[in-house]
Order: structure tokens, then sequence, then C-alpha cells
């Protein structure tokens, strides 16, 4: 019998079960898109903004030049130098410090330089140094390139190239 109650078809069902329409409420909706307003006005410019990422890229491109700078020297027993201008890096090569002889990229172009876009510049022009057939810099260095936070710093002793 209890069977046949429940199962009636004139049975109201209890308000518990009945289910909520699917859905957003309008404020829930206006929310929403406050906050994406919000942060569309704050993201996008940074977005947009690609002298942060070309700053950064010229620092990578300029540490990873001296580390193979003194990869070179020592594997090859000679002396390579690093010259520098307000936006560029020049590699070059010999047998003394004077460094006469282009050093030859790793994709085999004649010359291995390295020059800034965008308007990308050192924050001061670094000295030129070289390193020796041990790997060890002339003078101890720090390089700074406008808009990056981290110096790029060539130990004295032994030649290490890093951003600390």
């Amino acid at each position: 019998m209890l069977t046949c109650l429940r199962n009636a078809p004139d049975r109201q069902p209890d308000r518990e079960k009945m289910k909520r329409p699917a859905g957003f409420t309008l404020v829930e909706m206006v929310m929403t898109l406050v906050i994406l307003g919000i942060l569309a006005a704050v993201v996008a410019p940074r977005l947009f903004d690609t002298n942060v990422f070309q700053s950064r890229g010229f620092a990578d491109q300029v540490q990873a030049s001296l580390r193979y700078a003194q990869k070179v020297a020592i594997a090859q027993h000679r002396f390579v130098c690093a010259g520098f201008t307000n936006s560029s890096i020049t590699l070059t090569t010999g047998a003394t410090a004077a460094c006469g002889t282009p050093l030859a990229s790793p994709t085999g172009e004649a010359s291995y330089v390295i020059n800034a876009s965008g308007g990308i510049t050192f924050s001061a022009v670094p000295a030129d140094f070289s390193f020796n057939a041990l790997g060890t810099p002339s003078s101890t260095q720090t390089i700074n390139v406008t808009g990056v936070t981290n110096d790029i710093v060539i130990e004295a002793e032994t030649g290490y190239v890093h951003s600390p």
C-alpha cells in the first residue's frame, strides 16, 4: 500500500525535492563582467608592450654569447675577446689578447655579432675584455641591459657567466 501512495499521479512533489531552474542571476553576470573588465584594463597593456620581452631576449643572447666565448677559448687554447658598443657585442679570437680575427658563430657565420633591436641598449657600455686559454676573464665584469633587473656577472677567478 505504501508503494501505491508513492506512485500516485495526483500527489504533489515535496518542495525540497523541486529543482531550482538552471542559469545565472543578473548579479552574478554583472559581477563577472566587472571582474573581466578590470583584468582587461590591467593586463592588456602589458601584453602589448614588447620592450620587456626584447630586453630579456637580448640579455639572454649576451649571456649565451659570453658562455660560448669562454668555451671556445678553452677548447681552442686561444684568447677570445668580447667587444661592446651601446647596443651590440662582437666576439673575436687570436693568439694574443689583442684578438684580431673574427670568431665564427656556432651556426657557421663568418663573424659573431649580436645586435639589439627596438632601441634596447646596455645600461652602461661594458668595458671590452678577453677570456684566456683557461677561460678566465681579463677583468671582472657586470653587465646590465636596460629593462632587465638581473645583471650578467662574469666571475674573475673562474670565468663563470651567470645571472644571480
